[in-house]
């Protein structure tokens, strides 16, 4: 073969990148010696994989073939180095959506690093389109998400079931309400997650697209942040039941039944296609899999006081 492994990740980073020096650093490299592992790449096959413009390099065809070669190979060596190495899987980036990363990310990662102490783990919280983003760009290696996701290049596997809820403060007007109809929601003000966010993608689908010109009071990236707002009186919230559980097990929120609206969703698992997802991928995929306790929904987690 008249390529290194070495090579076919410097070859890596600077696709994901776009730019040698931004690669060099992030592989603890100098300017010069990425560039050079690129140039011997590509004349060893007499095959240019970029197209250079000014400064930047942007992917031709050959190496949009090659990537996704070479990030599979890569994730399998890495692999056959943490078998040969005793079986320890290595770093892992994980990013996850507000509501997995608040309420059950820190808990599974605190059980991997239990069992595999040496194996560092960083986790990224944000909302489903960014974490798509990131995984896309390679910057994590494992999505825990809340969105519904559409992209060739993202492998999606259902995790739990899960569900969003109508809520206000117990002093509100419409607390206590049986049920509550349409046209008495479309009059309401509203406290809302921030567009791209899965929670309020669904809300605009189900909800939102039969309420004309409903009043948006305030729109927050943070469910804490909204549940202190909607316990201020301000409007009414739709989050997750399973953000919920604790406000309306002490009655600082209280739910508003709205049979009308399938508000059911899924948390799902993602990671690109192309990639091997890798011992330490596998192994946090099981562990995921481990605090559900073989529940299938997020109303029946056994889970710790979340307050």
């Amino acid at each position: 073969m008249r390529f290194s492994l070495r090579q076919l990740e410097i070859f890596v980073a600077i696709a994901r990148s776009e730019n040698v020096s931004l690669a060099a650093g992030r592989l603890a490299l100098s300017q010069s010696a990425a560039s050079s592992a690129l140039v011997e790449l590509e004349r060893a096959y007499d095959c240019p994989l970029f197209d250079r413009v000014g400064k930047r390099l942007h992917l031709n065809s050959s190496g949009r073939g090659l990537l996704a070669l070479a990030e599979s190979l890569l994730a399998q060596a890495g692999e056959i180095d943490d078998y040969l190495g005793g079986g320890r899987p290595g770093p892992l980036a994980v990013g996850a959506t507000l509501t997995i990363g608040n309420y059950l990310a820190t808990l599974i990662i605190v059980d991997y690093m239990r069992r595999y102490p040496d194996s560092p783990v960083s986790l990224q919280v944000a909302n489903s389109e960014t974490v798509a983003g990131r995984l896309l760009r390679g910057d994590c290696d494992f999505g825990l998400i809340e969105g519904e996701v559409a992209h060739p290049d993202l492998l999606v596997e259902p995790w739990l079931a899960d569900e969003l809820v109508v809520f206000c403060a117990p002093g509100h007007a419409l607390a206590g309400s049986p049920a509550v109809d349409t046209a008495t929601l479309a009059r309401q003000s509203w406290v809302l997650r921030e567009p791209g966010s899965g929670t309020r993608s669904q809300f605009d689908r189900c909800i939102g697209s039969r309420l004309p010109a409903f009043r948006l009071a305030l729109e927050l990236e943070h469910t804490e942040a909204i549940k202190r707002a909607v316990e201020s009186g301000i409007g009414l919230g739709c989050l997750s039941r399973l953000a919920l559980r604790e406000a309306f097990r002490r009655g600082s929120l209280v739910e508003l039944p709205t049979p009308q609206f399938d508000l059911r969703r899924h948390f799902y698992f993602v990671r690109q296609r192309s990639r091997h997802p890798g011992l330490a991928g596998r192994l946090f995929r099981e562990a995921s899999l481990a605090v559900g306790g073989g529940a299938g929904d997020t109303a029946g987690l056994q889970l710790p006081f979340i307050p």
